[in-house]
């Protein structure tokens, strides 16, 4: 006998609705605010509010304000309770379904994929964006070419990120340098992702139109705080980082570049 009378669950009814289901996508490539999801999607702004308040409400979505300007808010897509809300969905169908992430597409005939090339893109490049560059670095595992720098690069890298990756992720940042944007200029990406809502803004241009995506991630090194009391902030934004760059490795294998030849 089928059961009857059974809810769906909540995050199957959340996504089903058709503009819930768009904006979930919209910001599955990365943070947006609320005018560019009504420029994206073509719905009025107080519809794209009043669904992504639901979504907040979820837990699906969040939000944070902007570090280039306080009246604005960036809103993220929490990728890792998307992934268990699916999970606990599937289990509730049927306990044998399994979300088993599907393989990556074979290369076309003659076609020879080379690495993605990814740019990591912060105001010091002493801090979120070496973290990410080396994370992805390390859980790429030489699969992936990724640079890090900055619109106004500090004199180093922070000892805080250094101390977090050596003692939480096992990487060794000791000899990083921080560098402008501008000596990377001349290099082609094929993703370009901003962790800094101000470098954000600066809409920076590189060859081959690289894909870009911004994370609004905070700076972890507060004005006026020393090494040990900014410690808290760089753990946070290290997790953070490393989530997000989790769910990034996947979308990297299946949108891999062929290599550019002359």
């Amino acid at each position: 006998m089928v059961p009857t009378g059974r809810t769906a669950p909540a995050f199957v009814r959340m996504a089903a609705h058709p503009l819930r289901w768009s904006l979930l996508t919209a910001l599955a490539t990365g943070d947006h605010r609320v005018r560019e999801l009504v420029e994206l999607l073509g719905h009025p702004q107080n519809l794209i509010s009043y669904h992504l308040r639901l979504l907040r409400g979820s837990g699906l979505v969040t939000a944070r304000r902007s570090s280039f300007d306080a009246r604005d808010s960036y809103y993220h897509l929490d990728l890792e309770r998307c992934a268990h809300a699916l999970a606990e969905a599937g289990a509730a169908l049927h306990p044998a379904l399994r979300l088993d992430p599907a393989p990556p597409p074979a290369p076309s005939s003659g076609e020879v994929p080379g690495p993605p090339r990814v740019l990591f893109a912060c105001t010091g490049n002493s801090a979120r964006s070496p973290i990410a560059a080396a994370l992805l670095r390390h859980r790429g595992g030489g699969h992936v070419e990724v640079t890090s720098a900055g619109s106004h690069p500090k004199p180093s890298v922070h000892p805080n990120a250094v101390r977090v990756l050596r003692e939480q992720y096992g990487v060794d940042l000791t000899d990083r340098r921080t560098r402008h944007l501008d000596t990377v200029a001349h290099r082609r990406f094929d993703h370009l992702i901003s962790l800094c809502d101000k470098v954000r803004e600066m809409h920076p241009v590189f060859g081959g139109r690289p894909r870009p995506a911004h994370w609004s991630i905070p700076d972890p090194a507060a004005p006026g705080d020393d090494d040990q009391a900014s410690y808290p902030a760089f753990l946070r934004t290290a997790a953070e980082i490393d989530t997000r760059i989790r769910f990034l490795l996947p979308v990297l294998t299946r949108t891999a570049a062929p290599e550019v030849t002359s």
